[in-house]
């Protein structure tokens, strides 16, 4: 061996919690505290919120094309968001469901310690729920009550799929089929 493959082995062999998964976590999480630090708040959350719409719109295609339907109903669509956030490591759940909203919980944000300190990443969620939920069933406003971003023990979502008093009073973004 030569002492460059020495040294390549050595660090190699290094314990650092560095991969692909990690890396791109990181990642997300660097940018968002940029856009955050540089554009604001509201601001970082609309440039995610782009991201996050685009983010629905392929994967709601996914499942509508792997369940070979042109529509999910209101229960595949609450299946269709748990069974999403499960694939990239979420724990969300239904809490409660009725025609005129879904509410989810989460014990597992997809993003990890990442998240914390990082509000706007929470836009991938909204967006991606709310544009599943509005393409499928015309009407979604996605309220972020509580969010391991801002320092909660777990995530509580409310995506109203009606235009009632409660989702009118809702502080959350609305989403409308295209």
């Amino acid at each position: 061996m030569t002492l460059s493959t020495d040294i390549q082995n050595h660090i190699s062999e290094v314990d650092i919690p560095l991969e692909r998964d990690v890396f791109l976590r990181t990642l997300i999480r660097e940018l968002s505290g940029t856009l955050e630090n540089v554009v604001g708040l509201e601001e970082a959350s609309g440039f995610i919120s782009i991201v996050g719409q685009s983010m629905g719109d392929q994967i709601n295609k996914y499942y509508k094309t792997s369940l070979q339907v042109s529509k999910l109903s209101r229960q595949e669509v609450a299946q269709v968001l748990v069974d999403l956030k499960k694939r990239i490591q979420g724990e969300f759940y239904i809490i409660e469901q009725s025609d005129e909203k879904i509410v989810f919980g989460n014990h597992l944000c997809p993003f990890a310690e990442k998240v914390i300190g990082r509000p706007s990443m929470c836009m991938m969620t909204s967006n991606v729920f709310g544009s599943i939920a509005a393409d499928n069933l015309g009407y979604a406003k996605v309220e972020l009550q509580k969010t391991i971003a801002q320092g909660a023990s777990g995530c509580r979502v409310v995506v109203y799929l009606e235009l009632t008093e409660d989702a009118e009073e809702a502080d959350g973004r609305e989403y409308f089929q295209s």
